[in-house]
This record gives structure tokens, C-alpha cells and sequence, in this order.
């Protein structure tokens, strides 16, 4: 079946002077000469793989090295209002907002280009454009968003229909809700509200 497992053949999986080497191993089976990859080495903890990550970054000079340390780089004043958009070559492209964060940025770019060089990285032109940051999310913005899709006045997703109880055209939808046109409910509310105060 294989070859037996000879010290001639210890040898030669080794590698020289019975070390072992990180190179291919040669298996024989039968007449044939196979050659086998190396052994793998061993799984490395997450953190070492993170942290081989940043340092691959930091020297080829990636954008995410800049972005990660962005906040640091550009000061506790600027970096909130600005952000490296582009890495080219040796170029880095930051935009700001417009008005006086884009001046500032401008007046402070000789600044900023040391603390970037200072850090590590190695660029030789900061250029800087006007940039429009999508803002962010209002809080309950979504919940509004279902609410208004479901909202029993939109005549685009219920229909209309006419109320029982004036007879007016009005969103389908209102009539499934209350039983009547959103007008008619707005009368019933204030008549129940009316004979509810105390006399």
C-alpha cells in the first residue's frame, strides 16, 4: 500500500537534521511520489489576528489605519465635523462640512498633515473637499415611518369609501377603524368630552 515507515523516510518528511521544516514533505505510494503540503500551524488568538491586522495597515498606509485613529489625529474640535474620505497613493482626501469646519480644516491642514506623518504614515499631500455627511437618523424615525404606513387616512393604501354617518367620501381605512370618518369621530370625541365636564 505506502511506503513502511522507514528512517529514510522520517528524514525526508523532517526536512534536514530531523528539524522540522515548513516546507513540502515528499510521501511515496507504491511507484508514485506524492508531494504533501505542510503542516498547518497552529490557530492564533483573535486578539494577535487584530492586532496583525492594525500593523498590516499602518504600513501600507490604509484607510482604516487613518480612520481608527482619526479622532486622535485630527483633535477632539475637528475630527467630529471632518473625515478622511480617500487614500491615493500618498494623498489623502479629508472632507468637511461646509461653512467654518471646512475653513478651519483648511486653516489647520499643515497641522494635521504633521500629526499624520508623525504617527506613521507616510503622505505627502492632504487635499481637502467640501463633503456633505448623510446626518444621522432622528430618534423614532422608524417607529413614524410604520406608523404612517399604516395610518387608516392614507387613501393610497386603504381606498376610500363613503361613512355611514354623513355620507361624505373618506378613506376606507377610517371607516375600518372606527366605524366612520375621521370628521364624524373628531364630533364624537368632543360630544363625549363635553358631557364628561361636570357641571
Amino acid at each position: 500500500m505506502g511506503e513502511p515507515n522507514t528512517p529514510e523516510r522520517r528524514r525526508r518528511r523532517s526536512g534536514p537534521a530531523g528539524g522540522s521544516s515548513p516546507e513540502a514533505v515528499t510521501r511515496r505510494v507504491g511507484t508514485l511520489s506524492l508531494l504533501m503540503p505542510p503542516p498547518r500551524p497552529g490557530a492564533t488568538g483573535l486578539d494577535r489576528c487584530l492586532e496583525s491586522l492594525q500593523r498590516d495597515w499602518q504600513q501600507q498606509g490604509h484607510l482604516a489605519a487613518i480612520w481608527q485613529r482619526w479622532p486622535q489625529l485630527a483633535g477632539p474640535q475637528l475630527a467630529p465635523h471632518c473625515r478622511p474620505l480617500r487614500l491615493q497613493g500618498s494623498r489623502l482626501t479629508v472632507g468637511a462640512a461646509p461653512g467654518p469646519w471646512l475653513q478651519a480644516l483648511q486653516y489647520h491642514r499643515h497641522q494635521l498633515l504633521g500629526a499624520l506623518r508623525a504617527a506613521g504614515f507616510a503622505l505627502r499631500d492632504l487635499r481637502i473637499e467640501q463633503h456633505h455627511p448623510t446626518p444621522p437618523a432622528t430618534p423614532g424615525a422608524e417607529e413614524e415611518a410604520l406608523v404612517w404606513a399604516r395610518h387608516p387616512s392614507r387613501v393610497d393604501v386603504h381606498g376610500m369609501a363613503s361613512c355611514p354617518g354623513c355620507g361624505c367620501p373618506a378613506p376606507a381605512g377610517e371607516m375600518a377603524r372606527w366605524g366612520h370618518c375621521s370628521f364624524c369621530r373628531r364630533r364624537q370625541l368632543a360630544a363625549a368630552a363635553e358631557s364628561s365636564v361636570p357641571q
